[in-house]
């Protein structure tokens, strides 16, 4: 089975699905194809080169670029931007040359799932789809409007339509979360029959908690080197420093318990509008992004891990390595916290303090950790999730688990390699 996975950009320093997934579906015998443009993640905000400048180092990858990625064949496209959605160009002779069997797309929203629903007509590849749109990131499913005013109307126009008609060609559409679908089904087009909630995954090679005596001397020497004492209880904090992921309520958090005596301090890894707000509590440190196979390290030397408002990916992650999760009480995935984290009043700073009080207490770390780790090693691996996906990728495809040869496509694989 020859699988191509669309995605309007990727990083290898980052840990997403478009990094992850294919990595796991090569190492069970697929060829896997990651087709991408030559735009860096969050790319639109216009806050990009302040928060993500110094760590992205600002390059993109020249179009044209055939590489390799964890065992995939990773292929960089130009592209175009038209009526404010990114298209990517060439996309109908790529995946000609590579002739895949299945096309997953991030979305099913724009040029990319739309090009994508018109090039199965002729290469005869079976679509599947995503939605990876929170309730939380989606203003509209939060507020209650007739259907003929000017900002549904305009969702209609370039979302509801567009993705509906993508939907006809669609095998499935995978949401991350039931709120992921609900927006997919309410907003992007997309048939309920057709959805089909599948998590986020861990990479369990990099997120774990330390088992031994050197990934517990590993994580002691990192604590020293950031200034933390081995009493102290450690917060962190991972991602952006914006305004709408707001990590300064988890300093401010901290901070009025550090002046109150309590043994908390917080860690922040990232970079935003916030930093410098963040960084004049005494008691919180931070420190600029770092490459996704360095951030375990940063999990396993803290204590707790907390993400104020939005949902992240990073709570998988630093939950896989055993750390208790704090979030608000409005997320909307709360396998999140299942057994292995608490939640706090969104917003009210002094409420995320009473939460975090309650986990100074060691054994009830520990306690909340290891749930959170077997949970993510046992349902959240993307070992299984690949699995899942490849499972019904070849029923759509009635049973098929590889291709005809295809020289053309045996030929970019050997050239990326």
């Amino acid at each position: 089975m020859r699988v191509v996975l669309l995605c309007e950009t990727f990083s290898p320093k980052m840990g997403y699905l478009q990094n992850l997934l294919p990595k796991y579906m090569a190492r069970l015998g697929t060829e896997t194809h990651i087709v991408a443009s030559n735009l860096l993640p969050y790319h639109q905000r216009d806050d990009f080169a302040r928060t993500y400048g110094k760590f992205s180092g600002g390059s993109e990858t020249e179009p044209g670029t055939v590489g390799t990625y964890e065992g995939c064949a990773l292929h960089i496209l130009g592209h175009r931007r038209v009526l404010g959605h990114i298209r990517l160009q060439g996309l109908r002779a790529k995946l000609r040359a590579i002739r895949p069997d299945v096309v997953q797309t991030m979305t099913n929203v724009g040029w990319i799932g739309l090009d994508a629903a018109l090039g199965k007509a002729t290469l005869g590849y079976k679509l599947f789809t995503a939605s990876h749109h929170h309730a939380s990131v989606f203003p509209l499913a939060a507020k209650s409007l007739p259907v003929w005013s000017a900002e549904r109307m305009r969702c209609l126009a370039s979302r509801t339509i567009p993705g509906a008609l993508v939907s006809l060609a669609t095998e499935k559409c995978y949401a991350i979360t039931g709120d992921c679908a609900d927006v997919a089904a309410r907003f992007f087009g997309v048939p309920r029959s057709k959805l089909e909630i599948c998590p986020l995954g861990v990479d369990t090679e990099l997120f774990h908690p330390a088992v031994d005596h050197g990934g517990f001397t590993k994580s002691d020497l990192l604590r020293g080197e950031l200034g933390f004492s081995g009493n102290e209880v450690v917060c962190i904090y991972t991602g952006r420093f914006s305004e709408d992921k707001n990590p300064l309520l988890l300093a401010k958090a901290v901070a009025h318990l550090a002046l109150r005596g309590e043994p908390f301090r917080g860690l922040f890894v990232g970079d935003g509008t916030q930093a410098r707000a963040i960084a004049s509590f005494p008691a919180c440190v931070t420190r600029p992004f770092v490459p996704v196979r360095e951030l375990g390290d940063y999990y396993r030397a803290a204590d707790i891990g907390v993400w104020p408002t939005q949902e992240s990916m990073s709570m998988l992650d630093a939950a896989a390595c055993g750390l208790p999760i704090v979030a608000n009480d409005t997320m909307s995935a709360p396998e999140r916290l299942d057994g292995n984290g608490l939640a706090y009043r969104l917003g009210d700073w002094r409420d995320l303090a009473r939460v975090l009080l309650v986990l100074r207490d060691r054994d009830a770390r520990r306690r909340l950790g290891d749930c959170g780790a077997r949970k993510m090693e046992l349902e959240f691996g993307w070992d299984s999730i690949a699995q899942r996906r490849l499972r019904d990728y070849e029923a759509a495809l009635g049973g098929k688990k590889s291709s005809p040869e295809n020289r053309t496509s045996r030929e970019l694989l050997e050239r990326a390699e």
